[in-house]
C-alpha cells in the first residue's frame, strides 16, 4: 500500500509513522514528493491489514498497490524516478543520455581510442564489456580484471561514466569497485541471486529486458533488486525474440511507451542489439527518442570489421558522430515541444 501523507506534515510525524509500521515488520520506502510525501509500505498483507494507518497523525488517506511489482509499480511511485550519477541525470525528461563504446573491453589502444570518439560525439557514459557471456563458448569472453582496469583508465581520460556487464555473483564487488553502473544482461534478467546481489552494491543498475520476457516479467526482475533497498534501477529495451529473422532481435519500441505508463522507472533503448544491423541504428535511435526513451545504448567500434564481437551492429566512427548530430537535434526539439505543450 502507499500512505499518502498530509501537506503539512514535520518529518517527525513522518519518522513516527514509517517507525510504527517497521516495529510491526513490515519495509517501508519514503518518496518525498514537491507537495506531498508519499511511505511506500511493503510486505505480508495480513500484518498490513491489521494496522490502523488511516488513523495515524499526518496520515490523509491509504492507497492500495494492486501491482504485484509494487516498488516498480506507477502505483507506488506516480513521479518518475530520476537517477543522479555524477551530475549526468537519467529520466524525468531531464536529459537524452547516450552510452557509447565497443561490445567488449578488446585492448587499452582500442578502448581509449573508442572513448576518445564517444566523448567527442556527445556520449555521457562508456560502454565496453569487460565480462562477456557469449552463446559459443569459442566466442571472445572479455579481458575480465584487465578490461575493468581499462575502463577505469578511460574514464580518467575523457571524464566519461562507465557502464559495464556484470555475469556472476561472485564478481559483483569487483566490477561495482570499477563501474558507475552496473548492468544485467539479457541472459541473466531472471538470475534472481544476481538481481539480489546487485541490489546490495550500492550502485546504479541497468536491468536489460529478457529475449523472450513479458513487460511484467521484466517489471518483476526489476522488483527483485528494487526489494533489496537500491531505487536507482533503470530498464533496457534490447529486442526480444519473435518468428523475424532479418534482423537479430525485434526491438519492441511500443515497450518504451508501456512502460511509462506502467512503471516509473527510467527506460533506455539499445538499438544496436535490437536490430543487429549497422544500418539500422540510426533510424531506430530516432523513434526511440520519438517514443519518449529516456538515453539510448549505442555500439561503436574505431573498426568494426575487426571487432571481436558484434561487429556488424557496431558503427564506425563517421556514422557515430552522424548518429549523435541526428539525435541531439530530435532530443532538443522533443524537449522544447514538451515545453510549450506544458507551458
Amino acid at each position: 500500500m502507499v500512505i499518502v501523507m498530509k501537506q503539512n506534515a514535520t518529518e517527525d510525524k513522518i519518522d513516527r509513522v514509517t517507525e510504527r509500521i517497521e516495529a510491526a515488520g513490515l519495509k517501508t520506502s519514503v518518496i518525498r514528493g514537491q507537495i506531498q510525501t508519499l511511505i511506500g509500505v511493503i510486505g505480508d498483507k495480513n500484518l498490513i491489514a491489521t494496522l490502523p494507518v488511516e488513523v495515524f497523525d499526518g496520515v490523509e488517506k491509504v492507497l492500495p498497490v494492486t501491482d504485484s511489482y509494487k516498488l516498480a509499480s506507477m502505483q507506488f511511485r506516480p513521479e518518475p524516478t530520476v537517477i543522479d550519477i555524477g551530475g549526468v541525470k537519467i529520466g524525468g525528461g531531464h536529459q537524452l543520455v547516450v552510452m557509447a563504446g565497443p561490445c567488449a573491453v578488446e585492448s587499452r589502444e582500442q578502448l581509449l581510442e573508442s572513448a576518445t570518439i564517444a566523448k567527442e560525439g556527445g556520449a555521457q557514459f562508456l560502454r565496453g564489456g569487460a565480462y562477456k557471456p557469449r552463446t559459443s563458448p569459442y566466442s571472445f569472453q572479455g579481458l575480465e580484471s584487465l578490461g575493468l582496469e581499462y575502463l577505469a583508465e578511460a574514464r580518467e581520460v575523457t571524464g566519461l561514466k562507465i557502464i559495464t556487464e556484470v555475469t556472476e555473483v561472485t564478481s559483483v564487488g569487483l566490477v561495482a569497485e570499477y563501474a558507475d553502473v552496473l548492468q544485467i544482461g539479457a541472459r541473466n534478467m531472471q538470475n534472481f541471486q544476481l538481481l539480489r546481489e546487485v541490489g546490495r552494491a550500492g550502485k546504479p543498475v541497468m536491468l536489460k529486458r529478457g529475449i523472450s520476457a513479458t513487460l511484467s516479467e521484466w517489471l518483476h526482475a526489476a522488483e527483485y533488486i528494487l526489494n533489496e533497498g537500491n531505487y536507482n534501477v533503470m530498464l533496457c529495451e534490447r529486442g526480444i525474440r519473435t518468428f523475424e529473422e532479418y534482423t537479430r532481435n525485434t526491438l519492441d519500441l511500443s515497450a518504451v511507451g508501456a512502460i511509462k505508463q506502467l512503471s516509473h522507472l527510467p527506460i533506455i533503448v539499445d538499438p544496436s542489439h535490437g536490430t543487429g544491423r549497422w544500418r539500422l541504428v540510426k533510424s531506430m535511435s530516432l523513434a526511440a527518442i520519438a517514443a519518449g526513451a529516456d538515453g539510448l545504448m549505442i555500439e561503436m567500434h574505431p573498426n568494426p570489421a575487426e571487432a571481436l564481437s558484434d561487429g556488424p551492429q557496431s558503427l564506425d566512427p563517421a556514422n557515430y558522430m552522424s548518429l549523435m548530430r541526428s539525435v541531439q537535434a530530435l532530443a532538443t526539439f522533443m524537449r522544447s515541444s514538451d515545453d510549450i505543450v506544458n507551458a
